[in-house]
């Protein structure tokens, strides 16, 4: 039997941001049910209620607030489903010597290798083990090196990436 996965982990994973487009549906109530995007600040306008903030909430917990909020007065007993349509919130971001450079969605468990995978793969220019990494941590943006050639060859560890971190492939100076 495989381990549990950490909760908190899981939860975070799931968080609301900026961008991400989610179906709401309520029963019994088509004109309340519809697609919805969190602005830039995390906050879209739910019909009877207003100005709702999702940021940084799991759709379960974004749909115990509109529970709460339509039986204040709207509805005796709504029931209410959140499934994320579009997430846009999370990305990574892989440039330089990449076929395919470009913004990537961000993907739970995402390693460095699925990464430039996605970006096409290195081109013969690329410096293999000189990928930088740039990562935030706790507000201050923090650089690695990554030696990529060894994660290929077994003899370092994969990376596994955050949302937001930045991939850049310099070229080989050989």
């Amino acid at each position: 039997m495989p381990p549990m996965p950490d909760l908190t982990k899981v939860q975070a994973g799931a968080a609301l941001g900026p961008g991400d487009v989610v179906e709401i549906r309520v029963y019994q109530e088509k004109e309340l049910s519809g697609l919805y995007r969190l602005s830039s600040d995390g906050t879209f306008r739910f019909p009877m209620v207003g100005e709702v903030n999702a940021e940084g909430m799991t759709p379960g917990k974004l749909a115990e607030v509109l529970v709460g909020k339509l039986r204040d007065g709207f509805l005796r007993d709504p029931q209410v489903s959140v499934l994320v349509k579009e997430s846009n919130s999370k990305k990574i971001f892989v440039l330089g010597m990449v076929a395919k450079p470009g913004t990537f969605p961000f993907e739970d468990d995402m390693t460095i290798v699925q990464a430039v995978t996605l970006a096409g793969g290195l081109t013969p220019l690329a410096e293999k083990n000189g990928i930088v990494l740039t990562r935030t941590v706790e507000g201050e943006e923090r650089k690695f090196v990554v030696p990529f050639e060894n994660i290929g060859l077994g003899r370092a560890p994969n990376v596994t990436l955050e949302p937001g971190d930045i991939i850049f492939v310099p070229e080989s100076w050989l």
